[in-house]
Order: C-alpha cells, then structure tokens, then sequence
C-alpha cells in the first residue's frame, strides 16, 4: 500500500504562528517537526475548509488546551487537553460516544435504547488490532509509529498530537488527554504549545479540532502571598488596620514537587523599619503600629539537590580546584546558577524567588462591645412587637454602618438581618433599637464596619412578651442570672458571717465588704436600671438606630 508523506509535522502543527526551529535541545520523548507527516492516513485541513463542517455527527467539536505553568527551568509542565462535544452528546465507559438520555435533542425513540453517536467498539470487535485487510494502519500515527499496544487501546480512539519548540509528541486517549514535559532543555520564557486532534474513521482518521496555549518556563520560584486579618472588610484591597496582626502566608507554585527534597527559607521585610525575618516556615505574622503605606517583600531562597557534573579535563592546566558548571564561554540560559559540593558528597544548586506588594494600614475598627441592653415600655398599641435597645460602643475609627443578626440560642441558624447606615462624629456610642416578633432566647450579633474594617459584639438575650398594658416585662442576659445568684451567695455568706463574728471585724475586712457592695451596685445599675437619669452612659444618649 502506497502511504503519502508530502508534507512535514511543521507544516501540519505550526498553525502559521512560528517560524521554523533551527536549533534546539532535544525532549525527552519529542521528535523533530522536520519529520514526514502520512497525509493520506491523517489529512490536513486549513481554516475555512468546508470539510470541517462534516466531521462530526451533530456539531463541531472543539478543544480547551491548559497547562500548570510557569513552571521552575528543571521541573515538569502538565499539559490537559479536553474535548467539548455537541450538546447531548457523551462518552461512555467504553470510549464509544453517545447520546445523553433524558436530553431535549433528537431524543432516542424508546428510553431503553442507547443511541450512539459513534460506536468505535462495534467497530473494533469485528478488527481486532491487525486482523483486518482494509483498515490495520488504523493503529500507527502520523509518522507511521505503531500504537502502544495495552490492554485499554480499545477506550482509545483520538489521536493527539501536541507541538512546541520544533517537536511534537504523539498519543492516544479519550476525550481528554493529559501528560508532562520536563523543561530541563526548553530555554527561559514563554513558548506555544499547540494540538491537533483526529478521531477514529473507516478509511483513516478525521481532524475534529485544533488548540493552542502559552507556558512560560522561568529561573525564578513562582511564590504568591495571600494576607489575613481578623477585622479586615475586603482581604483583596491590601488595606489593613493597624495595631492588629496580619498572617502572610506564602504560596510556592510547585505542581510536580520539583522542590520536595529542597531546603527553603523565606526571608521577609515588611518596609516598616522593624528589620528583616528569615524563617524556614512558609507563614508568619506581622502588626503594624502606624499608619501609612508601605511596601512589603519577600525573597524565597531554595537549595535544591541535583546529580553532580562529571569533571572533564581541559587544557590549559585545571584551574583551581572545588568547583563544577558551566564553563563562561559555554551557550547557557539567561539562569542565574550555581553548583556546590554538599558534604554528603552530593551537588546541589540555587534557585531564588522574589514577591513585592504595596500595603495601606489604617486605623480601622478594632474591639466593639454591648454595655447595656434595655427593654422599651410601650402602650397597648405598640405591643405588637417587643423593642429592645442595645448601647454598643466600640474602639479605633468611627463606624459608618451597623449590622444586627438574630439567631437560635445556639448562634447557628440565622433568623434575620438588619443593616442600617450611620453617622458617628465625635466617639463612638451608639443606640440599636430592634424589635423582635415573638418571645424567646435570641443570640444577637452587632456588627459595626467602616468602608475597610469591621468588628464584632454578641450577647445572649431572653425576651419575654408583652402584658396587658402592652409594656415588655424584661430583657434578661445570662450574665444577669448571674448577677441573681450573686446575690443570694452574698446573702448566705453575710448571714454566717453575722453569726459567728457579729462585732470584730478588720478594717481590712472592712475594706472588701465594701468594696464588693460598690461591684454589685455596678453591677445591678448596669442590668436593672431604676432610672436612665441617673446612668452616665445615658446622659448624652446618641440617636437610635
């Protein structure tokens, strides 16, 4: 049988996006794009040819090629290649593709019956791998290369083949596809992979799609650094408060595990004058003190074990002794490298990697706190709803919002949510008034924010219904049965104390007594409030929100 090898694997795969590779390191496994290409067997399409309309049942298929780069000079680039078929349209566990069941388009006529959109098993059962007179090239490639033979090439009925850097690599797969290069040999910087891919025919194999990506290949670590605060608004905004810690934690990008076996530090300036910080743990935290913008770096430092060179001989005489690489005449990458004898009697070589962003810190709000909750007497018109104030103050900036959230008593299930705007000028304390619908136990959070911080108060609150005369009995914390059980200990306590020292006291003694009825009329002020005249907090009392 005659086989047409007109054109080259350049002419097939460039896509007329590269000119020709003249010279170049050879990859593992790649072969040059200089070899024939067996048209005959694999036809070659242009854009626009009509024939691409025809070449699948139901539809065009097309192809989304990515890849995991950048990838470090030495380590491996994944590559997956996955097909996206007309709608309706699958693959089965056998690698035959059929209809979907249950699908809107060209449904099957009975539910029981699997319609295929092609039925390579059919096809191959009555083959076999070379038992047929017409079609066994069916299993050889482009070059001409037979199929590896395994126990899953029945599965396998697209052909892939994939090009970069003047070399293409064949294969066979399913819908999708995915395999590795090592980019020991591919020089610095970005380079194209592209991919075209055949399915299974009668007579030969059928283009069905064409894809290209960009991977880059560098010398430095990939390291990215993602910043957590506690009361931070928007982590992706860079602006932070101060006088609050930030997490830093570096992320290396390292999918193949190139750097597993390395010894890595992170050394860290955060550009406020506190110094540099090496550490061998990948996060750390840091508090800025003031406000301002400053700049924050990280320098990623890796030692990596490699095989040491052979020492060859030159002439003139050896320079001095201890080291090995690359001569200064020698065609090298743009890497900076650098080998060095372990005392182990291994090798092993440099790779640094280097991260820098700008931070704003601001002062932001920090601590916020419920001093005083206090039910609301209303007529029997108004009891409808039971409305309780809540006196919430806070430190740091001043709030220009306030978010109420009603849950269950075990603070799980949310109940409802009320966010109102608000102007606070000179320090912050505030009155929120919220209503609450039926009686119960009620975990409340505040929330009072600015356009870059927020913070946090939660209290624990029993509300009973309204009576007669429409007023609320009580709003009661658990911090106030407290307070009740507080004072019958102290009751206890001062009548055994009566009993058997009814006259001498110390004046130390003295002292503490009194000390503790000041704490407990504190105490019963702030959670039983006789009248809000005489309550500080309430003397200047802020608008209600």
């Amino acid at each position: 049988m005659s086989v047409a090898f007109c054109i080259r694997f350049q002419d097939v795969l460039s896509q007329g996006s590269t000119s020709p590779v003249t010279s170049y390191k050879k990859l593992q496994g790649w072969s040059s794009d200089q070899n024939k290409w067996n048209e005959k067997l694999y036809p070659f399409w242009e854009e626009g040819d009509p024939r691409w309309k025809d070449c699948w049942k139901g539809g065009r298929v097309t192809a989304k090629l990515d890849s995991d780069s950048p990838a470090l000079v030495g380590s491996n680039v994944t590559f997956v290649v996955t097909l996206q078929l007309p709608k309706c349209q699958t693959e089965d566990n056998d690698g035959n593709i059929v209809y979907r069941r249950n699908c809107t388009r060209d449904p099957p006529a009975s539910m029981d019956q699997q319609l295929y959109v092609y039925n390579w098993t059919e096809w191959t059962d009555n083959c076999g791998w070379e038992n047929c007179t017409n079609n066994h090239s069916h299993n050889v490639f482009p070059d001409g290369r037979p199929f590896p033979h395994h126990p899953g090439w029945r599965r396998r009925n697209f052909v892939y083949v994939f090009h970069t850097f003047g070399q293409y690599y064949q294969t066979t797969g399913r819908s999708s596809a995915k395999f590795s290069v090592n980019t020991a040999n591919i020089t610095l910087g970005k380079h194209g992979m592209a991919v075209s891919i055949y399915r299974r025919g009668h007579s030969g194999f059928v283009p069905i799609a064409r894809a290209k990506t960009i991977y880059s290949v560098t010398d430095k670590i990939p390291v990215f650094v993602s910043m957590f605060q506690k009361h931070d608004r928007n982590i992706s905004d860079s602006i932070f408060i101060k006088d609050s810690p930030i997490t830093f934690d570096a992320k290396i990008h390292d999918p193949s595990y190139y750097l597993n076996n390395s010894a890595i530090s992170y050394k860290w300036n955060f550009g406020d004058g506190s110094g540099l910080f090496v550490a061998s743990g990948s996060s750390t935290s840091h508090t800025y003190t003031l406000q301002g913008n400053f700049t924050l770096n990280l320098t990623v430092q890796a030692i990596i074990p490699v095989p040491c060179k052979p020492v060859t001989p030159t002439a003139p005489p050896p320079t001095s002794a201890g080291t090995t690489g690359q001569s200064p005449d020698s065609d090298s990458s743009p890497s900076v490298e650098s080998m060095e004898d372990n005392p182990d009697g291994g090798c092993h070589i440099y790779r640094n990697g280097y991260y820098g962003s700008g931070i704003d810190v601001v002062e932001g709000i920090l601590e916020v706190n419920i001093i005083q909750m206090t039910s609301i007497q209303m007529t029997e018109s108004q009891a409808e709803n039971s409305l309780v104030d809540f006196v919430v103050t806070c430190q740091g900036s001043l709030p220009t919002d306030v978010c109420t959230v009603v849950s269950d008593p075990t603070c799980q299930v949310s109940r409802s949510m009320v966010c109102d705007p608000v102007v606070v000028t000179d320090e912050c304390l505030l009155t929120v008034r919220r209503a609450f619908e039926e009686p119960g136990t009620y975990c409340i959070n505040i929330t009072l924010g600015d356009d870059t911080s927020q913070a946090l108060a939660s209290a624990l609150i029993s509300v009973n219904g309204g009576t007669s005369s429409g007023a609320t009995e009580g709003v009661f914390i658990f911090l106030g049965l407290l307070a009740v059980f507080a004072t019958i200990g102290a009751f206890v306590l001062y009548k055994r104390y009566k009993q058997y020292k009814p006259i001498e006291r110390s004046s130390e003694q003295t002292e503490k007594q009194e000390g503790f009825t000041a704490y407990f009329s504190t105490f019963k002020a702030i959670f039983f409030p006789n009248s809000t005249e005489r309550n500080p907090l309430l003397k200047s009392k802020p608008g209600i929100v």
